[in-house]
């Protein structure tokens, strides 16, 4: 795909990137606009003539200058691993190759390329996924991006590199950062931002699945549907009930049963939150697009410090889908409890064909508690924390790549209850009488085409590992849509 404008890198082909050149005409004039106020300018420039952080107040002759944009990227490479996941490292590269792509950056056309490129080759650099206690996220795009100058790692097929032999079977020359450059490549939150982005398509797919399930059990154990008719003005969990709606019309309802459990009468309305806070994410995303994230910034021909590295607003709606993903994951644990026990269910103790004999599906909740038992640890706020660095010029940190990644663990947890909760449902079908609500037809089947009915007992890991990779691909990646 042709990107005419800096969001479409994040709508293109994963596999290719192509800038127009009118685009790269515009970058080209910013540069140069910026390059004659560089020259024109009599005072500090931070990060550019001068030093950083504490050292802010040392100036940089021309010869230091050109050498001070390679050493940003050096001596900050301070971290290990565990390295970043392929996938988000190229979130992150995708991130900055936008934020690249605006004028308040004012970096080269030949940088833009080099990024793009390495997008389009494969390049992926190792940075780091903890250990990061700075202001805004100068440690991981350190080694994100000193790999483009030949210095640190990258990572093919897992195996660390060394950049420059990676650069050298490219038939590549690493670059060499110009003024400004440097500074820019550390500067920003695209780290927060590749989290935010990555993980809001994975919950708008378990709103997706846990939307299923929460149908799912409420036709199995025939609960009464009077419940979810109520009017809630919030239009997430209106929809959400829609979709529930649809999925469970011709249930039929138990006999006796006047009330079902909480976990499924509320199934709904924890899931339309969940779409909620998502949506507020992508809301805050969408606004840190559109805020310079270099300090400074290149903004009507002035060079403007700015604090678009603090990245507080994106962990802290991060920190609350976590939350949101919890409670989620709690509803869900609890109403797979209620499908194992005939007394909410009407089925066969534990779902299994033979009680007794046969152990059932009791082995599959305790995998879910478990996963349950680690998600609920996750629930701290990940943005809390600060402390002073660089002898006190850093005094507050935003951690906010911190909530992406404790985020990314959650949604993974979930991932892995929701296929518990999915084998348990199917299985209850299986048992149960009729066929079921018709809304249902299509994903009992789909279900089962994964993890066939547990006639007897069997290990059940490799299905709930086989189910989760299912989950995850059967519906379609929606990061374009955001």
């Amino acid at each position: 795909m042709i990107a005419r404008e800096p969001d479409d890198v994040i709508r293109a082909d994963p596999a290719r990137i192509e800038l127009d050149p009118a685009l790269l005409a515009s970058v080209r004039a910013n540069r140069s606009a910026m390059l004659a106020a560089l020259d024109a300018a009599e005072g500090p420039i931070y990060g550019v003539n001068t030093g950083m952080g504490r050292l802010a107040g040392v100036r940089l002759s021309t010869a230091q200058q050109a050498e001070h944009q390679r050493n940003l990227l050096v001596g900050r490479a301070v971290g290990g691993p565990p390295w970043l996941s392929p996938e988000l490292t190229r979130a992150l590269m995708r991130m900055r190759l936008r934020s690249f792509l605006r004028p308040e950056a004012a970096v080269s056309a030949e940088l833009v390329s080099f990024l793009a490129d390495r997008l389009n080759d494969g390049f992926t650099p190792a940075v780091p996924r903890g250990g990061l206690g700075s202001a805004g996220e100068i440690i991981p795009l350190a080694h994100a991006f000193q790999t483009f100058a030949g210095l640190g790692s990258v990572l093919e097929d897992g195996v660390v590199v060394p950049a420059a032999e990676a650069l050298r079977r490219r038939g590549v020359r690493p670059f060499e950062p110009g003024p400004k450059e440097g500074a820019s490549l550390i500067q920003g939150s695209p780290l927060a931002q590749a989290y935010a982005w990555t993980t809001s398509g994975s919950v708008h797919q378990l709103v997706d699945l846990q939307t299923l399930c929460a149908a799912i059990a409420v036709d199995v154990t025939g609960a009464p549907r009077s419940v979810y008719q109520y009017a809630i003005p919030n239009p997430h969990v209106t929809a959400v009930l829609a979709e529930f709606s649809e999925l469970t019309s011709g249930a039929l309802a138990r006999p006796g049963v006047v009330q079902a459990p909480v976990s499924l009468r509320v199934g709904p309305r924890v899931i339309g939150f969940l779409d909620q806070v998502c949506a507020d994410l992508v809301a805050t995303l969408r606004e840190s697009w559109d805020t310079p994230g270099d300090s400074p910034s290149f903004v009507d021909g002035a060079f403007v410090p700015t604090t678009g590295y603090h990245a507080a607003d994106l962990g802290l709606r991060m920190d609350a889908v976590k939350a949101a993903v919890v409670h989620v994951g709690e509803v869900a644990v609890q109403r797979l409890h209620r499908l194992l026990d005939p007394q909410f269910s009407g089925l066969p103790a534990q779902l299994a064909v033979d009680p007794g004999p046969q152990a059932g599906l009791t082995p599959l909740h305790k995998r879910a508690v478990g996963e349950l038992h680690a998600l609920r640890r996750l629930a701290s706020p990940a943005t809390i924390g600060s402390l002073d660095t660089s002898a006190g010029q850093e005094d507050v940190q935003a951690f906010a790549w911190a909530a992406g990644a404790e985020l990314e663990t959650a949604i993974g947890h979930l991932f892995t209850i929701t296929a518990c909760e999915l084998i348990a449902g199917a299985q209850a079908r299986h048992l149960g009488a009729g066929d079921g609500a018709p809304g249902l037809a299509g994903a009992y089947r789909w279900i089962a085409a994964t993890v066939p009915p547990v006639l007897v007992d069997r290990p059940l890991g490799p299905d709930v590992d086989r189910l989760v990779a299912v989950c995850r691909e059967t519906y379609v990646d929606q990061l374009a849509d955001l």
